[in-house]
């Protein structure tokens, strides 16, 4: 399934955290957090401001981005998990 964001919204999968900490203990997925990384799959073609010009986003497919912890909507696409956010939730570019 395909999926297009509209206006200012972005569609980023969720990159995998680490499975051991620096000591190299072992982290049981009951105890990990959902991670605040992922790389952006799509983007929207920008919001409409209110002189009718479209404002271009600032990421682009392919790019690693952190965002807010409780950010974007989840969705299931061939049975990976994304989410659908605005690009205000995206803190960050990571080079």
């Amino acid at each position: 399934m395909k999926l297009k964001p509209l206006n200012d919204r972005v569609l980023v999968k969720r990159l995998e955290t680490e499975e051991k900490t620096a000591g190299g203990l072992y982290i049981p997925d009951t105890a990990k957090e959902k991670p605040s990384k992922g790389q952006v799959v799509a983007v929207g073609p920008g919001k409409v401001g209110d002189n009718g010009e479209r404002t271009v986003l600032a990421v682009k497919a392919g790019d690693e981005v952190l965002f807010n912890k409780y950010a974007g909507t989840e969705v299931k696409l061939d049975g990976v998990d994304h989410l659908v956010m605005r690009e205000e939730d995206i803190l960050a570019i990571i080079d």
